[in-house]
């Protein structure tokens, strides 16, 4: 049967456009329940007597169908192995892909797990369930109507299969349909209309045997707050934001909140370079992190500067004290707030007026259970300070107790100091090792469940060989002293090298990466993976793979003594570095050693060895260091950051001992032949697909990220330059000081936090002169050197392939639209692998000082109004000792004396105490103790040893001359005391 769709659409130039479309119907779509006696069905039965539902208000069998705001606010409780027989329309499922890609995917899984008894029905398609949409209905009622005539059906399809005198014998009951619904008018219509419905809040409570599942529900507000006041001002409607921002009357961007100061953030406005400013409870008016939001700017009287005071929220329960009192408090820190700004450069300040679209998530923290007995009402506190504490209902706060658990947000009302949300499931105990990884994965959104079975369907069957069509494919390079040089441990083996004499006297060198691409083909379930995951994650001890392991660890890593495929890059240079000619093939590659650097090094500097390995290396790292002399000279930056390697058990996973990550000159030289090949590449690319090369580019500073780099050096000095690369690089290299070694690379340190970070983009999506990577002083840049862990490069190994005929080009490949959403995916993976990393190094230091103390040589990195920030190189970690006393104890130790001062001077930003005087990359000697009275929040303390100042430095067995030093004297061998031994 055929019927006619008509609809309409507004096109971008306003005109309303008329679409019709045909439409058929059929009446063989099977119900899919084993009652039927009706449907003629050649499938298993998804509905079935075995899995019934146990409910007090249904206490007779009974199937579900779900509407679909339950699927979008109840995925948490669907997600739970409880509810079973449920009938999805495809009408919801179609609204639900609509509206939230997100819970869609986690709802499909749902539906393709076929123990659940999930069963997807057709109704759009079945001549007795399509609703068609009438004059002047909206299409939200249409689809409501339609989800109750569909129930209707169903209920009525299953009660005529029920009717005959064999079932009636049988005594059994019949089995009916329950609509769930939180739509109050749909459930009127549907109870008028003779249909079984309930909300699913009170469909969940009615199921005894599982009283917990209630925690799951989603709440959009509680009972007690129903008349509360209001405490926000009310949003805007959309319609009126719409209308704002069309008439520039507001502004609209991302919302930052402030980790230092809970009354704080920032709008990231693309018309403003450092955002728009907003402070206050009621100007921040409910805006979580990461939402988009409109602002409206103050006007200039009214603006302020960021404060420099930290502020946390101390009282967990404030929704318990009297509502004046807490805005008085507020006002009051607000005050202080303002008054520190007056003498500060003020910035643009705003307030949100509303919310355009929020990007809530799932939340790691724990439960602050609540003070009143025999309460369901808990808070729940992040363990991301900028995310706000959360209200929840659980009826197991004891069990959750030391426990890191995940919450959700439903709703933040104008009259709740707090949004409200739901328990979603515990990850583990607290401190755990395994749990704290978890949580630092989920607060990062790093992908890292299991490989489906899908995803891994399209992996090479084993035993996997080389066939004789493959070689007549590729250029066999198996007789080429090829070889890898990689960290210690190393299993995913991107890259290998080779370095050959000509019979000319030129050098042939090659650089061969790993064929991941012919593994990973476009479109498939594999391939949607590893775009989605972006990149590989390393955390320490553990990695979390873009591909499965066969790819990362086997079939694509290039092991020593194994045939592998590759994708090559190679040139004639000649003796200075000049490269004469380039190509590119796929070709089968035979290492002939995977070494550590350590090992390349060695070898390179034992003259006794004279193979071909070593001859390689050798001409390789000549080679490499006048690549590097001339980028240096173009403008190129060598930054730094303290980078630290652990030594973890093997049994229990916590570190053993930290240590500098060791540069030797082999780590320069695989460098710089990867750099060499992805601008070689990028240059190819770029010229074949001019509009869709996948490309990297490093946006230049603005001057102003540059201001605490060059403050500090000229107090030591020293004329940092900032026109160009070139005469920063110039710069940097003339800050040397001979009684601190350490000095040229805290300025390098320093001039690493101004960068921008380094993003993808499509070459048609900006001016070539905006291609530029300042970093590397390079004027086009790509990835290609390592696909087993970066998405991009596999991207541009199909470019290249496309390119030279090694393969064929496919729609996608050449989408810019397509692409530029892939780029935005990859930048944003890559900034959270960095995070996740960091925390991943933080974490483990800190289970490396448990039960320690340790005095450390370190550096003043910066001198602070009321402290130093500190850096201690051996293990690359930086804190702040305070030399203030902390009324709210953010250091954790309240120690100094009322007659210890120390006087900032912001002339020359200094700290003096007595005759003691800090400057920036002073050297000082710290002790270091981890602080555990929060729970979810450990921190490092920093207290002062060395210069000594009486009542503030830490007092010492050993008694010394030294303790009043006028300045500070050089740091002294390090002492180590440790309270627990283990």
């Amino acid at each position: 049967m055929q019927t006619l769709r008509e609809f309409t659409r507004k096109t971008k130039r306003g005109n309303i456009l008329k679409i019709v479309r045909e439409h058929y119907l059929r009446d063989d779509i099977g119900c899919g329940s084993e009652l039927c006696r009706e449907c003629f069905q050649n499938e298993v039965y998804q509905l079935t007597s075995q899995h019934a539902n146990k409910s007090t208000l249904f206490k007779f069998p009974h199937y579900l169908v779900l509407d679909t705001n339950v699927v979008l606010d109840q995925i948490d409780v669907l997600e739970e192995d409880v509810l079973r027989n449920v009938v999805v329309l495809t009408t919801v499922l179609n609204e639900v892909k609509h509206r939230s890609s997100a819970i869609y995917k986690r709802f499909n899984e749902i539906v393709h797990d076929r123990t659940r008894n999930f069963y997807v029905f057709v109704n759009e398609h079945h001549k007795e369930t399509y609703a068609d949409r009438e004059p002047d209905e909206t299409a939200n009622d249409r689809n409501d109507r339609a989800i109750r005539l569909a129930t209707k059906w169903y209920d009525d399809h299953l009660q005529a299969s029920q009717s005959s005198k064999e079932f009636e014998r049988s005594g059994k009951a019949a089995t009916r349909v329950v609509l769930l619904t939180d739509d109050a008018a749909n459930r009127a219509k549907a109870e008028a209309e003779g249909i079984l419905v309930t909300t699913a809040a009170e469909y969940v409570k009615s199921l005894e045997d599982f009283p917990l599942l209630m925690d799951k529900l989603s709440h959009k507000t509680f009972d007690s707050e129903k008349n509360g006041l209001p405490q926000y001002p009310p949003h805007l409607s959309m319609k009126e934001l719409l209308e704002g921002l069309r008439q520039n009357k507001l502004l609209q961007g991302t919302f930052q909140a402030s980790r230092e100061n809970y009354l704080e953030g920032t709008v990231n406005v693309e018309k403003f370079e450092k955002g728009i400013l907003i402070q206050g409870r009621e100007s921040l008016n409910r805006a979580v992190d990461g939402d988009l939001v409109a602002v409206e700017l103050l006007p200039e009287a009214e603006w302020s500067a960021p404060s420099e005071i930290v502020l946390e929220e101390k009282n967990v329960y404030a929704d318990e004290v009297p509502s004046e009192e807490r805005a008085k408090d507020e006002n009051e820190m607000l005050n202080q707030v303002r008054a520190a700004a007056l003498s500060a450069e003020r910035t643009p300040t705003g307030r949100i007026v509303g919310i355009v679209r929020r990007k809530w998530r799932q939340y790691c923290g724990i439960l602050q259970p609540s003070l009143i007995e025999d309460t369901n009402r808990h808070i729940f506190v992040p363990a991301d300070r900028k995310i706000p504490r959360i209200r929840i209902e659980t009826r197991q706060a004891a069990m959750l107790q030391n426990q890191r658990i995940i919450v959700t947000i439903d709703t933040w009302p104008r009259n709740s100091r707090y949004p409200h949300g739901h328990f979603v499931r515990s990850l583990g105990p607290l401190g755990d090792m395994a749990t704290e990884n978890e949580v630092i994965l989920l607060e990062h959104d790093v992908p890292h469940c299991k490989f489906s079975d899908e995803v891994l369907s399209f992996l090479p069957k084993m035993p996997w060989t080389i066939t004789d069509e493959d070689y007549s494919k590729r250029v066999d390079l198996r007789d080429l002293y090829i070889c890898s040089v990689d960290p210690p441990g190393c299993t995913d083996i991107d890259d290998a090298l080779h370095c050959r004499e000509l019979p000319n006297g030129n050098l042939e060198v090659g650089v061969h990466i790993a064929d991941v691409s012919h593994f990973i083909r476009p479109g498939n379930a594999l391939d949607m993976e590893a775009a989605a995951r972006g990149t590989t994650v390393y955390l320490v001890g553990k990695r979390i793979d873009m591909v499965p392991e066969l790819l990362s660890s086997n079939l694509c890593s290039l092991v020593g003594g194994v045939e592998r495929f590759a994708f090559s890059c190679v040139w004639e240079v000649d003796n200075e570095a000049n490269v004469l000619s380039k190509r590119f093939h796929k070709s089968v590659i035979k290492s002939k050693r995977a070494m550590t650097y350590e090992e390349a090094q060695n070898i390179i500097d034992d003259a006794t060895q004279q193979n071909e390995i070593a001859k390689s290396l050798r001409n390789l790292n000549r080679l490499a260091k006048i690549l590097k002399k001339r980028r240096m000279d173009n403008g190129a930056l060598v930054l730094a950051s303290p980078e630290i390697r652990f030594q973890v058990d093997s049994e229990t996973h916590e570190p053993l001992e930290v240590e500098v990550k060791q540069m030797r000159e082999t780590n320069s030289m695989v460098e710089e032949f990867m750099l060499l090949a992805n601008i070689t590449v990028a240059e190819h690319i770029a010229t074949e697909f001019s509009e869709c090369a996948v490309l990297r580019r490093h946006p230049r500073p603005p001057p102003t990220n540059f201001d605490p780099l060059v403050k500090s050096a000229r107090y030591q000095g020293f004329q940092v330059d900032i026109n160009s690369g070139l005469e920063l690089s110039h710069s940097l290299d003339k800050c040397v000081k001979a009684d601190n070694p350490y000095f040229n690379t805290m300025i390098r340190i320093l001039t690493t936090r101004c960068m921008m970070q380094a993003v993808y983009f499509i070459s048609g999506s900006l001016q070539k002169e905006e291609f530029f990577h300042y970093g590397l002083a390079a004027p086009i840049y790509t990835h290609f050197t390592s696909p087993i862990r970066r998405y991009s490069d596999i991207m541009v190994h199909r470019l290249l392939a496309a390119s030279i005929g090694a393969d064929s080009t496919y729609a996608q490949l050449l989408d810019r639209k397509s692409n530029e959403e892939l780029c935005h995916n990859l930048n944003y993976r890559h900034k959270m692998a960095q995070y996740a990393g960091r925390a991943s190094v933080a974490l483990n230091t800190h289970l490396f000082f448990r039960g320690k103390e340790e005095d450390e040589e370190g550096y003043v990195l910066f001198v602070r109004k009321n402290a130093l920030q500190v850096l201690i190189p051996k293990y690359g970690l930086e804190g702040t000792l305070y030399l203030k006393s902390d009324k709210d104890g953010k250091d954790g130790v309240e120690r100094v004396k009322s007659e210890i001062v120390f006087t900032f001077n912001e002339e020359d930003h200094t700290q003096r105490c007595g005759d003691v005087v800090f400057h920036s990359f002073d050297p000082v000697t710290v002790r270091l103790s981890l602080d555990s009275s929060n729970v979810q929040h450990e921190k490092l303390i920093f207290r002062l040893v060395k210069p000594y100042i009486k009542g503030f430095s830490v007092e010492t067995t050993t008694e010394g001359t030294d303790s009043q030093a006028v300045s500070a004297a050089p740091p002294s061998k390090k002492t180590k005391k440790d309270k627990k031994k283990k």
